[in-house]
C-alpha cells in the first residue's frame, strides 16, 4: 500500500494528530508559557481542529503555533503531502510542480518550499572531522549574483558575478554542510573552515591557492591537481574530492534541471535542502518515510514570513 494512502495525508483531524506525536511527543506543551500540566484539548462544537487550552496562562493554541506551520491557511494534510514530496525526491519539485499536485495557488506554493527548506536546515554545528578523519573541501558556482554584475555590462566567462557556495563533506560520518560566501580569496575562507572543522581533522582538496596555508592551522592538507588531470592520488588513493564532486553534481542537476533559477537570497535555503536531503539519504540508510519524518521533527522555531523570504 503507498504511504501516500495513509489517513494524516487526507484527513485534518488526523493530520494534527500525526504531527503533535511528532512534535510532543511527551503531550501538549504551551508555546506560550512552556507549561505541561494544564493543558486540555478543546471540545466544544464550534471550536477548531487541534485547539487547547491553557490553564496556566490561560491561552489557546494549537501544535502550528512557533512552527512553519504558523499563521499559514493551507490544510495540515497538504502541508504533510508537500513535506513527503519535497523530501523524497531526490533532484527537489519545483513550486510550479506543487502548485499542480496540491491545488493551491503558485504563490503559496512558492513559500510553502521555503518554509519547508528552512525546517530542512541543520541545528548542528559540531565540527567535522573529529578524531583525525577526513574532510574533503570544495567550492563551486551556480546562476548569477546580479548585485555583482552592473546592469548592461556582459559578464564574459568568468566567475565574479557568479553565486559562489562552499561544501564541506564529512568522510567519516558522510555528512555534508554548505554555505554561500562573498568571494574566495583564503581570508574569507579559514575562518569558516575553522568554524565548521576540528583542528585534528585531514583536509583534502583541491590545488586552488586558497587553500595553501590550510595545513598551518589543521593536522594535514593534501590535495590534487585537477590542472593536470590528476583527480585521484597516485600516491594515496585516498586523496580526492570526488565525494564532494558527487554532491555538487546532484545539487547543479537539481538547480538546474528542477529549480532552473535562484536568486541569491534565496541560495542558503536551497543549500539547506540538498544538504538535508544529503544527509538523510537511502545510502546511510534513511526511507524516504523516514526523511519527512526527520524533517517534521526541525519545524519547530523555524517559522518564516513571507517578507522576511523577499528579503
Amino acid at each position: 500500500m503507498s504511504i501516500l494512502s495513509q489517513p494524516y495525508f487526507h484527513n485534518e483531524e488526523a493530520a494534527y494528530e500525526f504531527i503533535e506525536g511528532r512534535i510532543w511527543p511527551k503531550g501538549a506543551v504551551c508555546p506560550h508559557c512552556g507549561g505541561t500540566e494544564r493543558n486540555r484539548k478543546m471540545q466544544g462544537a464550534s471550536t477548531r481542529i487541534g485547539v487547547y487550552k491553557c490553564y496556566d496562562c490561560r491561552k489557546p493554541f494549537t501544535v502550528k503555533v512557533g512552527t512553519i506551520f504558523e499563521a499559514s491557511h493551507i490544510p495540515l494534510r497538504l502541508w504533510l503531502q508537500a513535506i513527503f514530496l519535497i523530501s523524497s525526491s531526490k533532484k527537489g519539485i519545483s513550486s510550479n510542480q506543487l502548485h499542480r499536485t496540491l491545488g493551491i495557488t503558485l504563490k503559496s506554493a512558492w513559500f510553502m518550499s521555503h518554509r519547508i527548506r528552512e525546517a530542512m536546515r541543520s541545528g548542528d554545528f559540531s565540527p567535522f572531522g573529529s578524531e583525525g578523519g577526513a574532510v574533503e573541501v570544495d567550492e563551486t558556482f551556480i546562476g548569477r549574483d546580479f548585485d555583482k554584475k552592473p546592469k548592461g555590462v556582459k559578464t564574459g566567462r568568468g566567475y565574479e558575478h557568479k553565486n559562489k557556495v562552499l561544501s564541506l563533506v564529512d568522510r567519516a560520518t558522510g555528512q555534508a554542510r554548505s554555505m554561500v560566501v562573498d568571494d574566495l580569496k583564503a581570508k574569507t575562507l579559514l575562518p569558516i573552515l575553522q568554524a565548521n572543522i576540528a583542528r585534528e581533522a585531514r583536509i583534502l582538496t583541491d590545488e586552488a591557492g586558497q587553500y595553501k596555508k590550510v595545513d598551518q592551522h589543521f593536522a594535514s592538507h593534501a590535495f590534487t591537481r585537477h590542472g593536470q588531470g590528476e583527480y585521484v592520488s597516485k600516491i594515496d588513493p585516498s586523496i580526492h574530492t570526488n565525494t564532494i564532486e558527487g554532491f555538487f553534481s546532484i545539487f547543479k542537476r537539481g538547480m538546474k534541471g528542477v529549480y532552473q533559477h535562484c536568486g541569491h537570497n534565496h541560495l542558503n535555503r536551497y543549500l539547506a535542502e540538498f544538504d538535508f536531503r544529503y544527509n538523510n539519504r537511502v545510502a546511510l540508510g534513511v526511507s524516504d518515510a523516514q526523511r519527512a519524518d526527520n524533517l517534521l521533527r526541525g519545524v519547530v522555531g523555524k517559522r518564516l514570513t513571507y517578507e522576511t523570504t523577499m528579503q
